[in-house]
């Protein structure tokens, strides 16, 4: 007999799986549906209107729900490593894994899987997050897991970015997720009034709009870069270290914001130099027809005519009114 009958005494539960990202799927849900319904009543858009319609609403969309998705994305920052390290405190075993660490605005997410994933009669694969909003507390997730008795190498990247590490990261991180979060949620409102906007035809104020979006969405880069680039500890394993490098939500974030920054200009410049080719993008042109009718001549025999329009007949017309015998 050993003491814990030869087990350590660790949590016993399940390993913590990958989560299943339900606002991420509703966000994505909505969008789709929306783009699913327009579709639809696309075949009752005639002539070659019906590409421009169809261009504006999937970059319209696209905009919106990069926007809006990447405030709960955790990839803003990621970095992996496969590293021979020991699995649990108290223990000798060594196990072959790979280290995965994703940073986003809110939080850090640490993966560990191991190769193979069954390993020393385990399965070896956990995800694990530890959120550092101005609504959570971080270092008590961090006590959290270190009461469910946690893989040793999660324990070991999470306590690099607690406020009582040395290395002095957490305060930087926070504050500038909390920031490009605030900025990002702007850059939406901005967004629907540009949609509000060109919808209402007020094409010039609309491509200022959209300006101002792109201007936020760079901003709320700038915000996450000035983290990226804090002094950092290292995240040793042996002879290898854990290094991150941008994510894919930071480079759709760029792409969106230079997409609304093109939009925004295009517009303005459209809109000083070539005015009605702008309107035929935004299918204005339909108002000359309008407008051709007011122009027209008004004759006294047509029932439409009032007697108020008989002045604005010319002279050379008035041969062609007829009178006809009550």
């Amino acid at each position: 007999m050993t003491l814990w009958n030869g087990s350590y005494p660790f949590y016993p539960g399940a390993n913590a799986r990958f989560p299943f990202d339900t606002a991420r799927a509703v966000i994505i849900t909505i969008f789709l549906s929306m783009l699913a319904t327009f579709i639809i009543i696309l075949p009752g858009i005639r002539g070659r209107g019906r590409l421009f319609w169809f261009l504006r609403l999937v970059t319209g969309l696209f905009v919106g729900a990069v926007v809006l998705t990447i405030q709960f994305t955790r990839d803003w920052e990621t970095g992996w490593v496969q590293a021979n390290t020991s699995y649990k405190s108290f223990s000798r075993a060594v196990v072959n894994v790979d280290i995965g660490l994703h940073i986003g605005l809110e939080g850090v997410n640490i993966t560990l899987k191991g190769n193979p994933v069954k390993q020393i009669n385990e399965t070896i694969n956990y995800n694990e997050y530890f959120p550092w909003s101005f609504s959570s507390n971080y270092d008590r997730s961090y006590s959290e897991g270190l009461e469910k008795g946690l893989p040793s190498p999660i324990l070991y990247v999470a306590e690099k970015f607690s406020s009582q590490s040395p290395c002095a990261v957490h305060r930087q991180y926070r504050i500038s997720g909390h920031y490009a979060s605030a900025t990002l949620w702007l850059a939406f409102c901005t967004w629907l009034i540009s949609i509000l906007l060109f919808s209402m035809s007020i094409l010039l104020h609309g491509g200022y709009m959209l300006l101002l979006t792109a201007a936020l969405i760079l901003f709320s880069l700038l915000f996450f870069f000035t983290a990226r680039n804090t002094p950092k500890c290292p995240i040793q394993f042996g002879p290898v270290s854990l290094k991150t490098d941008y994510g894919e939500s930071f480079w759709l974030t760029l792409v969106t914001g230079l997409l609304c920054l093109l939009l925004g200009l295009g517009v303005i410049i459209l809109n000083s130099m070539e005015p009605e080719k702008l309107k035929l993008i935004f299918n204005l042109d339909k108002k000359k027809g309008a407008e051709e009718v007011w122009d027209k001549p008004c004759l006294l025999a047509e029932p439409s005519c009032s007697v108020q329009d008989v002045w604005m007949v010319p002279l050379a017309e008035l041969s062609e009114v007829t009178a006809t015998q009550l």
